[in-house]
């Protein structure tokens, strides 16, 4: 078949994370690869991430390139992704997660409880900071947006620092960042990590660690819209993996049902170990001052005992007063 076009933001993380990608699904389907820079609305706009749109800033413009037909297929951070369906696409393959948490990466190695009081620690998700100031109300939040590379130029001295971008007046102001540790291993940068968060601290986003991989319908390896499946397909279908897939889908079906994007403090984290699927939440005020927790696990594994266990748990926690924490459209109020 001729080269397959696929689509991906600009950024040196997804540029990376999307070759990546691609060169697994060119060596299983003998094919040639194109990719495609999208430019989408997240990478022109400024300000606060949560105040932009949410996730969809980073999906619209590559999703509509996918249904234009130029490209094939489009490789998103899972959660980036809205969790309601796009017409006319599919979710074709979800490839086995990375680490899926959060890092500190500080001055001088330090890890997150030898940071002094009043530190002032950079992330633009509401989420991090909450459950941050929940362990650590001390702490002072900065509020940042840009790449990987120019987030790390905000701390001094860190391991890498000397090749990172650098922005005017906002270089080394921070006493550290919190980032995701699957995007600093994916670009070669865990060496600025001097901690990473279990989720007893910090539950990441859900799909956080996670790649998707988006087709057309009609192109998708379970699709009722064609005949046998064609080369790219196959590709894609030997590319998915099904732990990964259960887990995200618990994530995103909590996520749906709580009807919270990208900034309601709320974190998730699902896994398989053994017959059982585990999926926990936590939904805090944006202060931090107040948490809900819960946990919750079904043997119900396929993409519909997922689901039904991310709604579940989304019902408990709403049930337990979630959306007074936090202003959650699921709560009905």
């Amino acid at each position: 078949m001729q080269s397959v076009k696929v689509g991906t933001r600009g950024s040196k993380l997804a540029l990376t994370q999307t070759q990546q990608t691609a060169d697994k699904l060119s060596a299983v389907g003998g094919f040639g690869i194109e990719l495609v820079e999208i430019k989408t609305e997240g990478d022109i706009l400024t300000g606060p991430l949560s105040q932009m749109g949410g996730t969809g800033v980073f999906a619209t413009a590559l999703r509509q390139a996918v249904l234009d037909e130029r490209v094939d297929i489009a490789v998103h951070s899972l959660k980036d992704l809205p969790t309601a369906a796009a017409p006319g696409l599919s979710i074709a393959a979800i490839p086995a997660r990375e680490d899926a948490r959060d890092a500190l990466c500080a001055r001088d190695g330090l890890s997150f409880a030898d940071l002094p009081a009043g530190s002032r620690v950079g992330t633009g998700s509401p989420r991090r900071a909450a459950q941050l100031l929940a362990a650590r109300p001390d702490l002072v939040m900065v509020d940042i947006r840009g790449n990987v590379e120019t987030r790390l130029a905000r701390v001094a001295g860190l391991p890498g620092n000397a090749a990172a971008e650098v922005v005017a007046g906002k270089t080394g102001d921070l006493d550290a960042v919190v980032l995701a540790a699957a995007g600093l291993a994916r670009i070669g940068r865990s060496g600025a990590v001097s901690e990473f968060f279990e989720s007893s601290v910090m539950l990441p986003a859900p799909g956080q660690g996670a790649l998707a991989v988006e087709c057309r319908s009609q192109d998708a390896p379970n699709s009722l819209l064609g005949g046998t499946p064609g080369v790219l397909a196959q590709a894609l279908a030997a590319l998915d993996d099904v732990d990964t897939r259960l887990a995200v889908t618990a994530e995103r079906a909590l996520l749906a049902r709580l009807e919270a994007g990208c900034s309601a403090p709320v974190g998730t984290l699902a896994y398989r170990k053994g017959s059982m699927l585990y999926l926990e939440s936590v939904v805090c005020s944006l202060d931090g001052t107040q948490t809900l927790r819960k946990k919750k696990a079904t043997d119900g594994l396929t993409e519909v005992g997922a689901t039904l266990l991310g709604i579940d748990l989304a019902e408990e926690l709403l049930a337990d007063g979630a959306g007074d924490l936090a202003d959650l459209a699921g709560s009905g109020k």
